[in-house]
């Protein structure tokens, strides 16, 4: 295995990254502090005249902000006397901005609301508790406004902290880039002696896609809650929105529906190389739901059909073409399964299931899978995939589906995910023609579940190696040929699980490669550039460490010196 490079005296460095000079940026509020800052401001800054830097650069984020502005002169230092102020409409992120920053500092940081939320914008500062940073943002500045629901302002001065949004979304982001600037030390579970200084300066920040997710597969191998709660984690750090839930395959049935128990009883109890399987309860599905809604992470259900249906037909034999029950599948081959096209139980099946997920989550997505079924014949597929898009319409979801939807009757709204290895797709540019939009991830650069390397333990490589470089040299806009900008929703990694059994080991696939895919769905096309951004990732590396996340220790990184935690291959479990 591959061991962490120390970084080299004189190699890349964090380097500022370029302004991007949008309208909206140009004019956000200044701030207009009040005498007694001004005052409190020139004692600061004489005293770090004798203090060193800020250990982190205001430049140093990930995903690479909209646009940065250093003040070296601006450093905020964090003290035991510091509070967190928040209009009430952004209480639970001030709660949970505290809930990171408390165990390692040993700061009580006590939140208390400000006067009601005006309409147009949120605020939260963290300043010592005696003052209040004044020169609010006005409630009508069209510069708010105009970073949207998601987009946020950050602003250090010596005298504190604030973060400025149009809602809580973009407020949960900006405190997760003050996370950031904070030291790597800031992620342990327990006090630490440091200097908690945030770097000066302003931050304006936006999303380039509105989607930005990643797909965990819970069919292959069952994983638990609370696994699937630190992917959520995972997720949040780095500002991907959604959470794509792979929950049946011909492995395992993965989601409770009354309707029809055995779904689960039956079909839950297998994975491949014959483990116990395993299933969510509507409860657990519900706390996964709520879980990420808080941290603004939105899930979106995949059943996949009609292929990929093995574990359905154990269950209920009835849905089967010869209608006879094949026997459980812990394998990893496909296409060999799919559910009787031609049979009205069939869509009495669909409807149901598709209502039931439906009905517990509140996000606007429904996915359909779709793909890999080879034994359909093409005009049955169409036939079958028009009636269980119009059946997802029915229960007032959008309908996503991987790409090989594309020749099937195109349904208002419908979403294609592209997963292909050309970008020259005739198919798909004529479904986007047809009205489609699109979700870009591409097997051979955004797949999480591809080997890094020969020599990587887990994973596959039918698509190729995807080191940490491939997973970022792409762009989403450009990717498919003769499909606009405009009609691609995002960006999505796929973690198939065939070969990965555990928590650690989803976690040694996803980083240091889920950062890069953030990047490519949050920030502006023209911060792209390979050599800041692995400076910027070297740095998450202790931050990893300390929170005792799992990752490859990339040599295309120049990472610190800190020891990694690397999983290796379980024995394969006989069935």
């Amino acid at each position: 295995m591959p061991t962490i490079p120390a970084a080299p005296e004189n190699g890349p460095q964090p380097t500022e990254l370029p302004s991007v000079a949008r309208p909206p940026a140009d004019h956000l509020p200044e701030l207009s502090p009040t005498a007694a800052e001004l005052a409190r401001v020139a004692a600061d800054r004489a005293a770090g005249l004798l203090a060193p830097p800020a250990p982190v650069r205001l430049d140093a984020v990930v995903p690479a902000p909209e646009r940065v502005l250093p003040d070296p002169a601006g450093d905020y230092a964090l003290t035991p006397d510091a509070a967190l102020r928040v209009d009430p409409a952004g209480r639970d992120v001030a709660d949970q901005l505290a809930g990171w920053l408390r165990p390692a500092t040993g700061f009580p940081l006590p939140v208390t609301d400000t006067a009601e939320a005006t309409e147009g914008r949120l605020t939260l500062t963290l300043s010592p508790a005696d003052t209040a940073l004044g020169g609010a943002a006005r409630a009508d500045d069209p510069a708010i406004a105009e970073l949207g629901a998601e987009g946020y302002r950050l602003d250090v001065t010596t005298t504190g902290v604030r973060i400025t949004a149009a809602g809580p979304a973009g407020l949960f982001h900006g405190a997760q880039t003050l996370r950031q600037l904070l030291p790597s030390a800031v992620e342990s579970a327990t006090p630490v002696t440091e200097r908690w200084v945030v770097p000066g300066g302003t931050i304006v920040d936006r999303p380039r896609f509105p989607y930005r997710g990643v797909m965990l597969d819970v069919a292959r191998h069952f994983f638990g809650v609370q696994d699937v709660l630190r992917v959520i984690d995972h997720l949040a750090r780095y500002k991907l929105n959604h959470l794509h839930l792979h929950l049946t395959d011909d492995q395992g049935w993965r989601i409770a529906v009354d309707s029809w128990p055995r779904l689960t009883e039956v079909g839950g109890a297998t994975e491949v190389g014959g483990g116990p399987g395993g299933w969510y309860t509507r409860d657990d599905y519900r706390r996964i739901v709520a879980y990420a809604a808080r941290r603004h992470v939105t899930v979106v259900p995949e059943i996949d059909l009609p292929g990929h249906t093995n574990a359905a037909l154990v269950a209920y034999p009835e849905l089967a073409p010869d209608k006879t029950a094949p026997p459980p599948y812990t394998g990893t081959e496909v296409g060999f399964s799919y559910v009787d096209p031609a049979d009205e139980r069939t869509y009495a099946f669909v409807a149901d299931v598709v209502g039931e997920v439906a009905a517990l989550t509140p996000g606007p997505w429904f996915h359909l899978g779709g793909d890999e079924a080879f034994k359909v014949p093409a005009e049955s597929y169409r036939a079958f995939v028009a009636r269980a898009q119009e059946l997802v319409a029915a229960t007032g979801k959008t309908v996503v589906g991987w790409h090989q939807l594309a020749p099937a009757e195109h349904v208002d709204g419908r979403v294609l995910q592209w997963w292909g290895t050309n970008g020259d797709d005739p198919a798909t540019a004529a479904a986007v023609r047809r009205g489609a939009r699109l979700i870009l991830s591409p097997g051979n650069h955004a797949y999480l579940d591809m080997k890094y390397a020969p020599d990587t333990p887990i994973g596959h490589d039918w698509a190729g190696l995807i080191d940490v470089r491939r997973a970022y040299d792409w762009d989403p806009g450009t990717h498919v040929r003769g499909v606009p900008a405009e009609a691609v929703l995002g960006v999505e990694a796929p973690l198939w699980t065939e070969s990965v059994t555990t928590l650690a080991e989803i976690e040694y696939m996803a980083f240091p490669r889920l950062p890069a895919v953030a990047e490519l769905g949050w920030s502006p096309r023209e911060t792209h550039d390979w050599s800041r951004f692995r400076g910027r990732l070297a740095a998450h590396g202790p931050r990893w460490a300390t929170a005792g996340i799992t990752f490859h220790p990339s040599p295309d990184i120049p990472w610190p010196p800190t020891p990694p935690h690397i999983p290796t291959q379980p024995t394969p479990i006989t069935p």
